[in-house]
């Protein structure tokens, strides 16, 4: 097995090289955008509702912009952010609507948790990390640099609201941190590309042990996919046995690639702006978020939707065989939902 490879690819990005690059910046004009009110009031008069086909939310002309991302996501800089969205301009509802008719005409939903939540709600539910079946996303707390637990093809979030103070996404290429590892700490590479033992955290489908095993990073078909997944996966597992508790060199590897991806030198910085979306490619792009400050009011905290998002077949990478295991999950929908979640 080759792990080695010095990636060279578009998606082994800086971040400052690419910072105030309008790459991956993409505008919605004014035709995009009355197509988005036209089939958001088609809906609205139909009273149609999530989850909806793309049949029912048609964008002639902002639909061939959507399937340029196939390119961007997977051949290009591996994110992209689309931005035009006048959020004033809709309650929370339409922003639903509009987020799910976009994403929609990307890829497939799937579930993300045991509320069987295919447009997921990212805000502080003032849950504590230290409960084994918390998400960091349900805190305010900063979240260290990750892909998101099932190997989805997309990550996508849409900026309802933002935090009265902080809350800024970055993102770091995982394609890079190989590359930075090959180059500073070649004794990790192998540790990396060996299997992990993570922890469902609660989420397991039914017949599943709570636990599996995954690498860090494969090459499989030329390219390079990284799984590497939020800390708490990875300290929470011993609850299931002290044996797959991590050992010394991988605690060592994680934290050497957390000290990598924080590099103010290597990751881009993005500040959402309300109506914002961002779709980043959940195969080699990790992401984090800085801790936030939140309003008093309810009505006014820091609300995001997320989406994961499954390809149609003909736009899916090839995987290797350990992880097409999870992508098996996918495949199948996502996270099952629990009638007790």
């Amino acid at each position: 097995m080759i792990i080695n490879k010095v990636v060279s690819e578009r998606a082994a990005w800086v971040g400052p090289d690419i910072q105030n690059s309008s790459e991956w910046l993409l505008y919605l004009d004014e035709d995009e955008l009355k197509e988005i009110d036209i089939a958001l009031n088609k809906l609205k008069d139909e009273n149609i509702s999530i989850p909806f086909a793309k049949e029912d939310f048609k964008l002639p002309t902002l639909s061939k912009r959507i399937q340029s991302l196939y390119d961007i996501l997977e051949n290009q800089l591996g994110f992209a952010l689309i931005r035009g969205v006048d959020r004033e301009k809709y309650i929370d509802n339409d922003c639903e609507l509009i987020y799910w008719g976009i994403g929609i005409h990307l890829g497939t939903p799937v579930s993300q948790n045991t509320r069987g939540h295919l447009l997921g709600h990212v805000t502080d539910e003032g849950k504590s990390i230290s409960d084994p079946t918390t998400r960091m996303y349900q805190t305010k707390l900063k979240m260290d640099f990750h892909s998101d637990q099932l190997p989805v093809d997309v990550v996508g979030l849409f900026c309802q609201r933002k935090a009265k103070k902080g809350g800024a996404s970055f993102l770091v290429s995982a394609l890079t941190i190989h590359n930075v590892l090959m180059q500073e700490r070649p004794d990790l590479v192998e540790i990396l590309h060996q299997p992990f033992n993570l922890d469902w955290r609660g989420e397991n489908p039914e017949g599943e042990k709570p636990w599996y095993t995954c690498p860090m990073f494969s090459f499989f078909d030329g390219k390079l996919t990284s799984r590497i997944t939020s800390r708490a996966f990875f300290e929470s597992v011993s609850r299931h046995g002290e044996d797959l508790a991590l050992s010394d060199k991988q605690r060592e590897a994680l934290d050497v690639v957390q000290e990598i991806s924080e590099r103010e030198s290597l990751r881009l910085s993005m500040g959402f702006q309300e109506g914002d979306l961002q779709f980043i490619n959940n195969h080699q792009i990790l992401h984090a978020r800085e801790d936030y400050e939140d309003y008093d009011d309810p009505k006014l905290r820091r609300h995001l939707l997320r989406m994961w998002l499954s390809f149609p077949k003909e736009y899916r990478r090839n995987l290797s065989p350990e992880l097409m295991e999870r992508y098996a999950f996918v495949e199948a929908g996502g996270i099952p939902k629990r009638d007790a979640a």
